[in-house]
């Protein structure tokens, strides 16, 4: 960060500490413009932007290029937060859609479960579920595609 200084709130990292503590998280990270603060189980770290790299086409997984291309589908169901999906309202139940459903908007599609609380994600718009592209149980970052609806 050459010659940038970034202010740290030593109260606020302790805050986070404590709330790791309370949640059972292993790491917290805000963002804040180009700045990242994560507190995490024995680090800190504070880290600057990262510098772009230029790469080849080959160079990149077809994998993140396919997962990049459905987060900007216009049907694509993005998560709005980070944690771990689950399909079903509970194991051995079925799940709330599959492949092939029709939903109405606000129909609930799965569950985010974030520092223990379970967050019921709803349709946006209606339609056909054409793609489902997460599994239960499986952890789900922000703005990831989970399913498309056309």
């Amino acid at each position: 960060m050459s010659g940038d200084k970034f202010d740290v709130d030593a109260d606020a990292i302790r805050e986070l500490a404590s709330l790791l503590d309370e949640t059972g998280l292993t790491e917290i990270e805000l963002e804040n413009g180009d700045r990242k603060l994560r507190v995490a189980r024995g680090t800190v770290a504070v880290q600057a932007p990262a510098p772009v790299q230029a790469s080849s086409p080959s160079a990149a997984p077809a994998e993140s290029a396919s997962a990049a291309n459905e987060s900007s589908h216009p049907g694509a169901v993005n998560a709005p937060m980070v944690g771990t999906v689950f399909l079903a309202p509970e194991p051995g139940a079925p799940n709330f859609v599959k492949v092939g459903d029709t939903v109405s908007e606000g129909d609930t599609l799965l569950i985010i479960e974030a520092m223990k609380v379970m967050n019921p994600i709803r349709a946006p718009h209606g339609g056909k579920v054409t793609r489902m592209l997460v599994e239960n149980g499986g952890p789900v970052e922000y703005g990831q595609a989970m399913m498309v609806i056309e």
